[in-house]
């Protein structure tokens, strides 16, 4: 056993770390011009060699990151359609690379999972303070708030009548 892996932190199991995971591993795709599958399975990989760069997550917040992973793949283009319809005067080449990321991130918890939106808004404020610019945790939030207050108000899904 090495050093560093005598010294790992144990496992967190917060979603926000998780999603802190997801979002590196993200980053990591684009600016390495590779899939999110693969970076997220070398970012995998790294943190359970014990490569302290990666916060060790534990069983649960990798199920849950692996969750946000496929969901990303799964909806990336109807994200960044709401995303464009929400954020008004940037367009995608405008704005970091990071707030975007963080935006995605966020936006597929707040339309296709269960979470309340206060705290993947929050966690994603957080993201954007620790690894986005000056303004970065008040631009994601305010876009955040702006989509949050669209899908509260945005009328239900017709109800399935193939029973009827």
């Amino acid at each position: 056993m090495t050093r560093r892996r005598d010294r790992a932190a144990k496992p967190v199991g917060t979603r926000r770390a998780a999603r802190e995971f997801v979002f590196r591993a993200l980053f990591e795709a684009q600016r390495g011009d590779q899939t999110l599958r693969a970076a997220f399975t070398r970012a995998e990989g790294a943190m359970r060699d014990g490569d302290d760069t990666f916060v060790p997550l534990s069983d649960d917040a990798l199920v849950f990151a692996n969750e946000l992973m496929n969901g990303l793949l799964e909806h990336q283009d109807e994200i960044d359609s709401t995303l464009k319809r929400t954020i008004r005067g940037w367009s995608f080449e405008q704005m970091a690379q990071t707030d975007l990321n963080i935006l995605r991130l966020a936006t597929l918890e707040m339309m296709f999972r269960p979470e309340p939106h206060p705290p993947v808004i929050e966690s994603a404020v957080r993201i954007a303070r620790k690894f986005g610019g000056e303004d970065s945790g008040r631009f994601v939030n305010g876009v955040l708030a702006g989509l949050s207050r669209n899908l509260s108000t945005a009328p239900a899904p017709p109800a399935d009548r193939s029973d009827e």
